[in-house]
């Protein structure tokens, strides 16, 4: 009877060739969580944790309640998932930029042309923790949406795209630089030494130093990427400068009309204001205004200042207004740099599914900043896998749609493995009965299996041939 049911429920569990299992697989998950210093102390591999975690969501229940159902592996308990994510030598930003690049280049570059854009995308969203008092580092955040303040962190996401799919590559979980909008500083017992403390004494800086030590933890060349697309929270002349100038990078963004910056135009400085004035509009309800090519006052390698050009295109929402693009390439055209800043929405799109479909902030209520670390990690980790099935599959169903998919592939397997469990016990009770043998038994069982419609009989398969 062996070959109709696996020995042991784990067993199942590792060889069923789902679509959550196929991923960890594709996605080398145990290398790359030894690689990041991720490793086994006692009990049950980080890989193991990590799955657990992982499918919580496709089971659609809590923590708490997964820890009463029957779904845990023997001696599985609480301490066990919370030591884990609160550990502070673990470095989850390696893990995710390794993962993330790997997935990227193994898998999504060689299916578009080299001549297609690629780009890096920062932004920035409200990860909210508005019922806690003694979470770690929590400061008064502003959600810029609404203009309203919370409590939480900002949470400032580097993310790789081809205008066709989106990999979320890192992250930090800003505080607040002001000691007066935190509500808790770090944990003193920290040793100094982890880069569970680093990563807390980086929550306290600014945003546009930061996006810097996100950009450190990869490498855009292996990932084809030439290009940064940010909004204009970071849009700054030094800013742009430093991606141009210690990265290789170019820059495409949405600049503010500021007073206070300037940008240099026939040796002399201006405002962006002052700059739309001067040139010249075209006529009628074109949606591309005008352009012009700038300095932005920081100097090159070579010396020479670094140039730019300014796109103003029309507001859609206010017709008489207006707004302004700026890209350090100069090879862009005007229609380029508008085309290529649209592929920005990528990122806005994975914030949406990350708290609406994948639990982000809600899963776990950790006061620990190293736990909400190592759970956004995985919430991440859940994207990636739902945007790579997004890009193999044939059908054009949309993250959404892919997410409630695998969620009822997880009750179908829940399923199978029941039904193969009574399968196995009738087999047992026809050999003891009736004195059958396995090959009378497996006869049976086939002939039975060729009786069942496709929905019922390949999932039954597929478990008993793993």
């Amino acid at each position: 009877m062996s070959t109709i049911l696996p020995n042991s429920k784990e067993k199942e569990n590792e060889k069923s060739n789902s679509r959550m299992l196929q991923f960890f697989t594709q996605a080398k998950i145990g290398t790359f969580l030894h690689q990041a210093n991720i490793h086994k102390a006692k009990g049950f591999s980080p890989r193991l944790i990590v799955q657990f975690i992982f499918t919580l969501v496709l089971h659609g229940m809590g923590f708490s309640r997964a820890l009463e159902s029957d779904r845990l592996p023997k001696d599985f308990e609480k301490d066990t998932v919370y030591a884990f994510l609160k550990s502070p030598t673990y470095n989850w930003r390696k893990f995710l930029a390794s993962v993330g690049s790997y997935l990227i280049a193994k898998f999504l570059l060689p299916l578009t042309s080299d001549d297609r854009d690629r780009v890096l995308i920062f932004d920035d969203s409200l990860f909210s923790r508005n019922r806690s008092k003694a979470v770690e580092l929590l400061a008064k955040v502003k959600d810029h949406t609404t203009g309203r303040y919370f409590k939480g962190f900002r949470m400032l996401t580097l993310g790789w795209s081809d205008g066709g799919s989106f990999m979320p590559l890192a992250f930090s979980l800003l505080s607040s630089k002001n000691d007066k909008n935190r509500y808790q500083d770090i944990n003193s017992s920290i040793d100094k030494r982890t880069v569970g403390y680093r990563r807390r004494q980086e929550a306290t800086k600014k945003s546009t130093e930061t996006m810097f030590d996100l950009l450190d933890s990869i490498n855009p060349k292996r990932l084809g990427a030439k290009t940064v697309l940010f909004d204009s929270w970071f849009a700054y002349p030094a800013i742009l400068s430093k991606i141009v100038k210690n990265y290789s990078l170019h820059a495409v963004c949405m600049i503010k009309n500021s007073p206070k910056i300037h940008y240099t135009f026939e040796d002399q400085k201006y405002t962006l204001s002052q700059l739309y004035k001067k040139v010249r509009k075209k006529r009628g309800r074109a949606k591309i205004l005008a352009s012009i090519v700038v300095g932005l006052g920081h100097d090159d390698e070579n010396g020479h200042e670094i140039q730019a050009r300014i796109v103003f295109v029309r507001d859609r929402n206010r017709s008489r207004k207006w707004l302004a693009l700026l890209t350090t390439n100069l090879e862009h055209t005007e229609e380029d740099a508008v085309r290529i800043y649209g592929k920005r929405w990528a990122i806005e799109c994975f914030f949406k599914v990350a708290k609406s479909n994948l639990w982000l902030a809600k899963e776990f209520q950790c006061r620990s900043y190293d736990s909400m670390t190592a759970h956004t990690t995985i919430v991440f980790l859940r994207y990636m896998m739902l945007s790579l099935s997004v890009r193999e599959e044939e059908d054009p169903r949309t993250i959404g749609q892919l997410f409630f998919l695998c969620c009822d592939e997880m009750e179908d397997l829940r399923f199978a493995q029941v039904l193969m469990t009574i399968l196995e016990l009738l087999g047992s009770t026809m050999a003891e009965e009736y004195l059958l043998t396995d090959e009378q038994i497996n006869n049976f069982f086939e002939r039975f299996f060729n009786k069942l419609p496709d929905y019922l009989r390949n999932p039954l398969l597929q478990i008993g041939a793993a």
